[in-house]
């Protein structure tokens, strides 16, 4: 190989090298490890530009299970559950699926409120070009959808904060194009949950839901966010899963952080109760 080949191959090198990339371009750089604080703040900048360029003063934050889905889906797992129990009634775990499954169809109903209750805020809410108690939920499938659902019903813009795991969870699709987030992190996704709230409603659910409740419960209860309602819809489910009042019995909450909890039944239940703690008009 002569001298000019040796420096056209080093010219193309170059060219072909990432360290010939602007940094911001360069996507593997970004994705290195010591990159992480860079990553956070982007994820923590990136929404809340976004989030500012479309006027969202304050957002409704609703939480709930991926697994409470409408009846006739929830009556579909059902019957599928009881014709596998049928080719083979000794299987215990089939007993077990179908235990599950009309637990979740009993649930359904929170489907529907979940919808009604993001129809509603959002009918009363984003009127005459306002962008105050936006629906904001983590973007997934179950309770998520349906109160993303009632906002789109009623024409009404919604905010997605979706999480990437490693099950892929898609975002539903009643989410505000422009308004549906992607995070690697879940604490910059539950700083944004928490950076506009004005209201929590929390519905049925599992681990993520109650790791979103009890962020949501500390910062409250130490003072480190504004003041706002934490409801939990469906009082047999939420008083047969947690306890509150043995924490303060137990001397490890103060009686007055009982208070920082409310309860509801129905949609009109809890935007009444938004309504009066923000000094609203309620319809």
């Amino acid at each position: 190989m002569d001298k000019q080949e040796k420096v056209e191959r080093n010219r193309q090198a170059i060219r072909n090298s990432s360290s010939n990339l602007l940094a911001e371009l360069d996507i593997e750089f970004l994705g290195r490890s010591e990159q992480r604080p860079v990553r956070m703040q982007l994820e923590l900048l990136k929404a809340e530009t976004i989030l500012r360029e479309n006027d969202i003063s304050s957002t409704v934050v609703v939480f709930g299970g991926t697994q409470v889905v409408p009846k006739a889906e929830a009556e579909s797992r059902l019957a599928i559950a009881k014709r596998h129990h049928s080719a083979t009634p000794d299987d215990p775990r089939i007993t077990r699926v179908i235990e599950r499954a009309e637990s979740v169809l009993a649930k359904s109903r929170f489907y529907d409120d979940a919808l009604e209750f993001g129809r509603i805020v959002s009918s009363v809410c984003q009127t005459n070009g306002r962008c105050e108690f936006v629906i904001a939920t983590g973007g997934g499938p179950g309770i998520m959808e349906a109160a993303n659902r009632g906002a789109f019903e009623a024409g009404a813009k919604s905010i997605g904060f979706n999480i990437e795991l490693p099950h892929e969870q898609e975002s539903n699709p009643y989410i505000t194009p422009e308004l549906c987030f992607q995070f690697s992190y879940f604490a910059l996704r539950k700083f944004h949950f928490i950076l506009r709230a004005a209201a929590l409603v929390v519905f049925p659910g599992g681990y993520g839901t109650l790791d979103e409740l009890f962020n949501t419960l500390t910062l409250r209860q130490t003072g480190r966010m504004q003041e706002i309602p934490i409801i939990l819809f469906g009082k047999e489910y939420w008083t047969k899963i947690i306890n509150f009042q043995a924490l303060a019995d137990e001397g490890v909450i103060a009686d007055e952080h009982l208070d920082l909890v409310y309860f509801a039944e129905t949609p009109q239940d809890a935007w009444g109760i938004i309504s009066e703690f923000h000094h609203l008009e309620s319809s």
